[in-house]
């Protein structure tokens, strides 16, 4: 069924989704629907320019400007509209206040040194030698380094104790982890060895770098020492605090959940995931363990297999449609050897890549992101929020080996749960760690309690990611896929013996990807969560 089928569908179930629905808070001025795709278009354009400047004039004209954004979003006829318009205005307005929220409260300028060392790192991985245009723009690169320094210096000025221990661990450490870093058989040490990586490369490759490479790594290193003399300094709290937290779930993610309700959510599963694997564990308790790989080549026998074996299951099984334009979707974690051994995703993906698969490449995130690619809708095919691009990923794990594709390989199935177990601990630590009631280091400590083969690198990289990106990142793992639960489970409700996976499964990918309460409400009908989102309240 194409997705004008399950909109029929919903006709007869809910009303006609065109009727526009009302709530107080809605905008009624005279504004059309192609008005917002240009107020979305302008904030796009707006929020992808380059900026350098983060001086207090700087930030004040940037708060301005989304200040009237909102302005224009209330001239809109929003009232008139019909549903899935509606649901597109309480989207793009959640982007704009995510930008709102960061320069009112997270501040990262001010608050995070990791904001420029995040800055300083990237362009160490540039492969030499360049020529042209990529040499004059690593060139404008390097030479930026000494004032991105100084303006760090000037901006800091409310650093939280978490953000400052995290820079200087990180320009000074390895982490690894290395998310998207070149490979290195010895890690770099931090980003001062990432400067010291590229100036051998360059005295090998491109000797006539050699200055600015110094100058550069000086100015990062005039940093780190900065940074370690004023730590005694550093004393702010890194989380956003309770009220600003849940005006964030509220208002940009448009949860229909509270701090504390997330807490019990995410405690019920990881209670229930680590009962289920010990179910599955002693089921198994006679079979062999899965061993690592090792070779490369042995691994790469694995996921080309897995793939292969996916791929099949979700044909053959009627679980989602393949498009033509899906083609090779590469993996997610790449071999690596350690002298320490695996890390944990390492672990699991290697004895099996089935998890990681399922969640990271088909249909997870790389045949979602080609499919979102692949949408033309000026609003749909231009926004992702986080909560639903994880939460289908985490779906996916347990709702495939659910549906059949680990009937024959039980201990693969251990590794969906141990996957799980990990996406759970995070919910309850996300929330503590934004409400200040959890360090890093206490975080850290949480976790290596209660997720089985996790290593303090990947721990302390996954605290540092879920603390500094917009909140409310680590819990939308599972609280998205408690999110896709719901709505399965509503539509099955409602179509009874009508309901074909396949069939919702496409309407889902066809929907784009809004957050998940929009399209509960657009694929159901049911506004119980929509409802609360349109008065928008002021920040606490």
């Amino acid at each position: 069924m194409s997705r004008l089928g399950y909109v029929l569908l919903a006709v007869l179930l809910c009303g006609n989704p065109a009727v526009a629905d009302s709530w107080p808070g809605m905008p009624d001025g005279q504004g059309d629907y192609p008005t917002l795709i240009e107020i979305y278009d302008d904030f796009l354009l707006w929020n992808a320019q380059k900026r350098t400047d983060f001086g207090a004039v700087a930030i004040a004209d940037r708060r301005a400007a989304v200040q009237d954004f909102h302005a224009r979003l209330e001239t809109l006829a929003v009232h008139d509209w019909p549903r899935e318009q509606q649901s597109e205005f309480l989207a793009v307005r959640a982007k704009i206040d995510q930008e709102y929220f960061r320069l009112h409260v997270s501040r990262p300028w001010a608050r995070d040194p990791g904001f420029y060392v995040d800055r300083m790192l990237r362009l160490t991985f540039t492969e030499l030698p360049v020529d042209g245009d990529e040499l004059q723009n690593l060139r404008d690169q390097l030479a930026a380094i000494p004032t991105l320094v100084f303006a760090a210096m000037e901006n800091l000025d409310d650093v939280a104790a978490d953000y400052a221990d995290l820079a200087i661990f990180n320009l000074g450490n390895s982490d690894g982890v290395g998310h998207g870093f070149p490979y290195r058989a010895t890690p770099p040490a931090g980003v001062i060895g990432w400067y010291e990586d590229l100036l051998h490369r360059a005295l090998e490759q491109q000797p006539e770098l050699k200055g600015e490479i110094v100058t550069a790594r000086d100015a990062v290193e005039k940093f780190n020492t900065w940074l370690q003399d004023n730590r005694h300094e550093m004393t702010g709290h890194a989380g956003v605090g309770r009220d600003n937290f849940n005006w964030y779930l509220k208002h940009v993610k448009l949860m229909p959940f509270t701090t504390d309700q997330i807490v019990v959510l995410g405690e019920r599963e990881l209670n229930r995931l680590w009962s289920v694997y010990a179910l599955e564990r002693h089921r198994n308790r006679g079979l062999p363990e899965i061993e690592l790989p090792t070779t490369a080549e042995e691994y790469q026998q694995r996921i080309d297999a897995t793939d292969a074996r996916i791929r099949e299951f979700l044909v053959s099984e009627d679980i989602i449609t393949i498009p033509d334009y899906i083609n090779e979707l590469d993996t997610n974690v790449p071999w690596i050897v350690r002298d320490s051994g695996p890390n944990f995703w390492e672990q699991i993906q290697y004895r099996n890549p089935t998890p990681d698969h399922l969640h990271a490449v088909i249909p997870g995130h790389r045949f979602d992101g080609v499919v979102e690619d692949n949408n033309t809708h000026p609003i749909r095919g231009r926004l992702t929020d986080g909560a639903r691009a994880e939460g289908w990923a985490v779906y996916l794990e347990e709702a495939m080996m659910n549906a059949g594709l680990l009937d024959d390989s039980p201990r693969v199935r251990e590794l969906i749960y141990l996957f799980g177990i990990f996406r759970a601990a995070r919910m309850p630590v996300d929330v503590w760690l934004q409400l200040n009631e959890m360090t890093v280091s206490e975080a850290v400590d949480y976790w290596m309690e209660r997720v089985p083969y996790l290593d303090a690198d990947v721990a302390r990289v996954d605290a540092e990611i879920y603390l500094r990106r917009p909140p409310g990142y680590g819990l939308g793992y599972m609280t998205g896929m408690v999110q896709m639960q719901e709505l399965l489970a509503d539509r099955k409700r409602q179509l009874g013996a009508d309901f074909d996976l396949r069939e919702f499964h496409d309407a889902l990918m066809e929907s784009g990807r809004l957050p998940l309460s929009l399209l509960r409400w657009e694929m159901t009908g049911l506004d119980d969560e929509v409802a609360p989102l349109w008065n928008r309240e002021p920040l606490p």
